[in-house]
């Protein structure tokens, strides 16, 4: 299921009109009932917008993406919803910047298939584009504008991050996009006690409530999880801290997935990015909340995953390993390792079962480095 939700009591800060309030889209995968015969749904809803401005992003020809509006995936529009169970645990997902609420597709339907329901939220001005009903859009900055939201969030000596000329109150952009989360919580409360589509009504646990995220979503993740109290179980991957975490710390069970800083500079080699600043205040945040926290903790290293391997690009071409787009881990393995990690965690705190890969390094995955507290 697809929403459209607007937040009146907040201004929209990506567009010019003053008037605008902030409005977002979010998707919602849950268990369906088996034979379905419903469509399969999209990868990418309005693939020819949020592509094109993909594309425009990082700067690559668009014509690469023309495809995506074919390719559908294994979810299938307005499904029934499965009875296994009476309701079912939430988890929020956050994206990147620059990417769309479908990016970690390999993840979420891997969770949803084994008793979970994922809400992904599109932010209009750091992801790629979000179109909303009406046809209009927006799109996402340039990567350089985003970054410079972003940094003052988790490194030290950056000056305010500016917006249209003006300074964000709160110095960067994180707060903002997490009250997004706190918003899309709020409404999906409200569409447990009522869903117009006669579908979710009654059948979101929101007393079993975690969220996950990747990049930009990560770091977002993190703030959620220290400021919003109904979140048990918060997973950020490949993500720098903000300072407010590492400072404060979390007090909820929490697991960070990342990858050695000599794979982050073999990226960089192959693909740029990752200067040493960058590869420095990465990894000692996540180590410093990771430390910090006080609950149970998970810090996961996969050596050889690139950025990119945390989302769905290794599915996106063969040639993204050689193009130095993803790491020499092979994509398929690393989506496996993320997975297995990823429902053991949520499982053990959201469904109170046991899991022995949570216990120790494991023999399965002995290329991962895993630490617990």
């Amino acid at each position: 299921m697809t929403y459209h939700w607007v937040d009146e009591t907040r201004a929209e800060i990506f567009t010019a009109d003053q008037n605008d309030r902030r409005e977002l889209m979010i998707q919602i995968w849950y268990p369906a009932k088996a034979g379905s015969a419903n469509p399969k749904m999209p990868y990418v809803q309005s693939a020819d917008i949020v592509m094109a401005s993909f594309a425009k992003i990082i700067q690559k020809p668009e014509i690469i993406f023309r495809n995506f509006k074919y390719v559908t995936t294994n979810a299938s529009t307005s499904a029934g919803m499965a009875d296994a169970e009476p309701s079912y645990p939430l988890l929020l997902f956050l994206e990147g910047a620059a990417g769309f609420r479908q990016m970690n597709t390999f993840q979420v339907e891997e969770l949803v298939s084994q008793g979970y329901v994922v809400a992904a939220i599109d932010q209009p001005g750091m992801a790629a584009a979000v179109v909303f009903p009406d046809g209009h859009h927006i799109s996402g900055l340039s990567i350089e504008h985003m970054q410079a939201l972003i940094r003052p969030s988790y490194m030290a000596g950056q000056e305010k991050a500016v917006l249209d000329g003006k300074e964000l109150a709160e110095g960067s952009i994180i707060p903002y996009l997490t009250q997004d989360a706190v918003f899309v919580l709020n409404k999906l409360a409200e569409l447990n006690r009522f869903d117009p589509n006669q579908i979710l009504a009654d059948r979101l646990d929101m007393q079993r409530v975690g969220a996950f995220g990747v990049s930009l979503g990560g770091i977002v993740v993190a703030e959620l999880c220290r400021v919003e109290s109904r979140l048990r179980a918060c997973l950020m991957m490949d993500a720098p801290m903000p300072n407010d975490v590492v400072q404060l710390g979390l007090a909820r069970p929490s697991m960070w997935m990342t990858r050695d800083a000599d794979t982050m500079r073999l990226e960089r080699e192959r693909s740029g990015g990752w200067p040493e600043n960058e590869i420095s205040a990465h990894l000692k945040g996540m180590r410093a909340a990771y430390v910090g926290n006080k609950a149970d903790s998970y810090f996961v290293q996969l050596p050889g995953a690139f950025h990119s391997n945390f989302t769905d690009v290794p599915l996106w071409s063969p040639l993204a390993a050689w193009l130095g787009i993803t790491g020499p881990m092979d994509g398929a393995r690393a989506h496996q390792i993320i997975n297995t990690y990823s429902l053991a965690f949520f499982n053990k705190h959201l469904k109170n079962l046991s899991n022995s890969q949570l216990d120790a390094p494991s023999t399965q995955f002995s290329e991962v480095l895993f630490e617990k507290r």
